[in-house]
Order: structure tokens, then sequence, then C-alpha cells
């Protein structure tokens, strides 16, 4: 990314430019990105091809002014810290489901991210409800955050869960990987009828005071905590909470079931 593209994505997400590549500004992005860039699966069902290169998921975040799942918001998340200086690293998680069974490799991406000061945080604007704030990669210790508390357990095998009020959502292996790696998840996700991708639709964003959430026709609106749940009645309805809620600007209403 170049300076234009940097100050362009710092716009999207309401952010000024770090004096440095700190903890304190990664949080403050961190923040800012989770409550400007939806997590969202539209792209499955609109029919829309999703390209793991930096240029495309950059541009489809800022330029198209959307969002996408982990493998997007993550991958575009990378580009736009490692343009502000900050050493990323981009890991592969296995996402806990039913049961405690685990998805696939390459389920899920996050990044481990290195600042000025040393430190490693664990960082990941793309699991949709999940720590508003990067986790301290090396603390095994309880780690508060608004959204509840987390902690990072090694495993006999090496690797890292990540629990959320006590509950493992997902298993991260610290081996440095590429983007490109990510590519047969992503398929996966957008094609196979076991994705909960392929099973269901999603718009979601963080907000000042709670949550907004679409899934489907069905609008979600949580403030402090109470939830308020409305049925939405035409697609002239969907298409305008998209835009209102989310600023997403849509042709058609997206249809459930249709893949690429």
């Amino acid at each position: 990314m170049d300076i234009e593209q940097t100050e362009a994505y710092l716009r999207r997400i309401g952010a000024e430019r770090p004096a440095s590549p700190s903890a304190r500004a990664l949080r403050e992005l961190h923040v800012a990105h989770l409550r400007s860039v939806p997590f969202e699966n539209l792209s499955i069902h609109l029919g829309e091809e999703i390209e793991l290169v930096d240029e495309a998921l950059v541009a489809k975040v800022v330029e198209a002014r959307r969002g996408g799942f982990c493998y997007e918001l993550n991958g575009a998340f990378a580009a736009l810290l490692a343009s502000l200086g900050f050493d990323v690293t981009l890991l592969q998680g296995r996402v806990y489901g039913e049961g405690g069974r685990l998805g696939i490799p390459f389920d899920h991406l996050a990044l481990r991210v290195r600042t000025q000061e040393g430190g490693d945080w664990l960082a990941d604007v793309g699991f949709g409800a999940h720590s508003q704030l990067p986790l301290r990669f090396g603390e095994r210790d309880v780690q508060a955050d608004p959204a509840g508390t987390f902690r990072l357990v090694r495993t006999a095998a090496g690797d890292l869960d990540v629990l959320h009020d006590g509950t493992p959502q997902y298993l991260l292996e610290e081996r440095p990987r590429e983007l490109a790696d990510f590519r047969a998840g992503a398929w996966y996700h957008r094609t196979s009828p076991e994705s909960h991708f392929t099973r269901n639709l999603v718009c979601s964003i963080l907000t000042e005071d709670g949550r907004i959430t679409l899934s489907g026709r069905r609008l979600t609106t949580t403030v402090d905590g109470e939830r308020h749940v409305s049925e939405l009645a035409s697609e002239a309805e969907v298409l305008a909470a998209y835009e209102r809620h989310f600023g997403i600007v849509l042709k058609g209403e997206p249809v459930l079931g249709r893949v690429t």
C-alpha cells in the first residue's frame, strides 16, 4: 500500500495516522476497524468472487466500502498495519464447532502483531463478536476486554486455544503463513454445503454501545446488553437496512443458497 492508499484506508475507519507503530495505536486501530467495517458473508450469496490478494481485499473494504469474513477482514487489516510500520504475521486457526469439534485447517485467519515496544499481540477483526481489543500474545492469564474475558492457553501439541468467557473459540497455530495459504479454506467456506457461511446470511458490526446484526431479514440491535429483534418485510427494507446500519449499498437483496 502506498501513502495515498493508506490514508484512504484510515479515512474509511475514521482513524488518524499513528505517530508510531505502538501498542496504543494498535488498540485504537483495532476498535476503529471493528466499528467501521462489518463482518459479512454477502459475497457468497451475491455470486461475487473472493480474491485473496492484498489489492483486492483493500479495494473491497476501502473503495467498495464493504466488509467480509476473516480472510478478507484480517487480510486487509494486515496490509494496513504493515503500511504503518507494524510487524505482522498471518496465523491459521481452526474454529471450534458444536461438541468441541474442530473445523478444517485454515478455517480462520488471525494476526500476530509486534509493536515498537517489542510486545506481540493477537489482533482479530474478522471473527464477528470477539475481543474488541488486541490480546497479549504471550499472556496466559485471563485478559479483560469490553466483550468479556479472554485467555490464550497452550495445548499439549504446542498450539494455542483462544477462549472467550471460558469457552474455546479457535485453535491457533503459531507457524507464519502467507495469504495464499488460505485460498483452500476460503474456497471451502464459500462453496461447501457444510460451511456455516453457505447456510447463513450475516452482516454484523460493533457499535459504541452494542452491536447491530442483519441475518437474512432479521435485524437484531443490541444496546447496553438489551436485544431488540425485528423482521423486515420487504427487499426495500432490507436494502435500506444494509445502507443505514452498515454503509453497504446493494442493487439487490442477497439470496441465501446462491454460491459461486
